[in-house]
């Protein structure tokens, strides 16, 4: 048992450098028993592939099976917004098991799949274009973060959504409040909970037009599974959150974390400006690896289970590092340094087993036309400041702002 380090995973130390914390843990105690939290943590690539593979013994279906409190804890005050918040978040397709995530995935992949998603490419390079020219038209600082990760994926979203331009905004400042439920603040359901409220509201309308109008837009496709039989109307409204919410706060992550790693090793900096058509898909599979926007994710054991000589009880809390995993050196040679030439990746970024992220595709496709864009527009791009600031979440690593220099 690890003894020497602080299990405090929100701490700012941990923000800023999950990866010297966890490659500790991963070195000395792989397996480890957080007891602030009272979760095991699971930090090396062939254990974390293995547990997601096993889905049978480690659940996804942890708020609908989990009856302790969360944790961090909460302001006993909130005791009914933290149940209001699970009964709606326990109806996205993630948070079920095999069958039924088969059959509400089945309904989903039909609008995901990769041939669709890269049909997405020309607009996707239209708005990186119109958003990099605006950027650069305005007076003042340019910050990567306001001016091109946040508006790109949002706009991706809403057009899949079927959002008008003029409720995008709304849209984002829906999802800001429901990233609150992976931050430590002891008040964050009343967040959490405005931002299901508030989506449940925009959202509502628009399935009822669906059900009678069907579009091509992703609404219109859980609908359709509502129609069917296949989900409930709880479950449409918590799969259109869990859309808004993945669909671009991963994004955001992979755009500025990724610039961040080029920023900070100029040398591959150099490589994808060399040939940016050519090296943006290992460039962005690289970011992703090298820097993951989503850091942790969370199972609950359905049964006993040993792994390296750790005795895991039935319902056991258990999360899954991959900033930890994709860091791993028994998995990658130098795994702390950024290498674009790195083939075959085997980073675990979108997971692993059949929870693997039903949005990849489109992910990889925003990604490479930012990385290709960005070296092609500006290979002179420069950080005003190296100092980074990240939102406070044990899910995502995320970067408040990026202020660059273009030329």
């Amino acid at each position: 048992m690890v003894t020497t380090i602080n299990d405090n995973m929100y701490s700012a130390e941990v923000m800023h450098d999950p990866y010297h914390y966890y490659g500790r843990i991963r070195d000395e105690d792989p397996v480890h028993w957080n007891e602030l939290y009272e979760t095991w943590v699971i930090t090396r690539h062939d254990d974390l592939v293995w547990l997601t593979r096993n889905h049978e013994q480690f659940s996804n279906a942890v708020l609908a099976n989990d009856p302790r409190p969360p944790y961090p804890a909460i302001n006993e005050s909130d005791a009914e917004l933290y149940d209001f918040m699970k009964a709606a978040n326990e109806q996205r397709f993630i948070q079920y098991d095999r069958p039924e995530h088969l059959e509400m995935r089945k309904v989903m992949h039909a609008y995901f799949t990769p041939k669709s998603m890269e049909d997405w490419r020309p607009l996707v390079k239209s708005a990186i274009a119109d958003l990099l020219d605006a950027a650069e038209a305005r007076d003042g600082e340019v910050d990567l973060i306001r001016d091109l990760a946040v508006p790109l994926p949002v706009l991706v979203i809403a057009e899949m959504m079927g959002v008008p331009e003029s409720e995008r905004s709304q849209i984002r400042m829906l999802s800001q409040k429901l990233l609150y439920a992976g931050r430590s603040a002891p008040d964050r359901m009343r967040m959490v909970v405005e931002g299901i409220r508030g989506m449940n509201d925009y959202v509502n309308p628009i399935i009822e037009d669906r059900m009678a109008n069907p579009k091509d837009d992703f609404i219109s496709v859980l609908a359709g599974g509502e129609k069917s039989g296949v989900f409930t109307r709880e479950q449409v409204l918590g799969n259109t959150a869990l859309l808004l919410l993945a669909g671009h706060e991963t994004t955001i992550g992979l755009i500025c974390n990724g610039t961040l790693s080029f920023m900070n090793n100029r040398g591959q900096w150099d490589l994808l400006k060399a040939d940016p058509e050519g090296m943006m898909v290992r460039a962005t599979e690289e970011a992703l690896r090298h820097d993951s926007p989503v850091k942790s994710l969370q199972r609950i054991a359905t049964e006993d289970v040993e792994i390296r000589g750790k005795q895991i009880k039935k319902d056991d809390r258990v999360r899954w590092i991959i900033s930890s995993a994709n860091r791993d050196p028994n998995k990658f040679e130098n795994p702390d340094t950024m290498d674009i030439t790195r083939w075959p990746n085997g980073h675990v970024a979108f997971g692993a087993g059949i929870h693997h992220c039903l949005g990849a595709t489109i992910a990889r496709v925003e990604g490479q036309e930012v990385f290709k864009a960005l070296a092609e527009r500006y290979p002179n791009l420069q950080l005003k400041t190296h100092e980074m600031d990240y939102q406070e979440s044990i899910v995502f690593r995320s970067i408040k702002s990026m202020p660059v220099s273009l030329n």
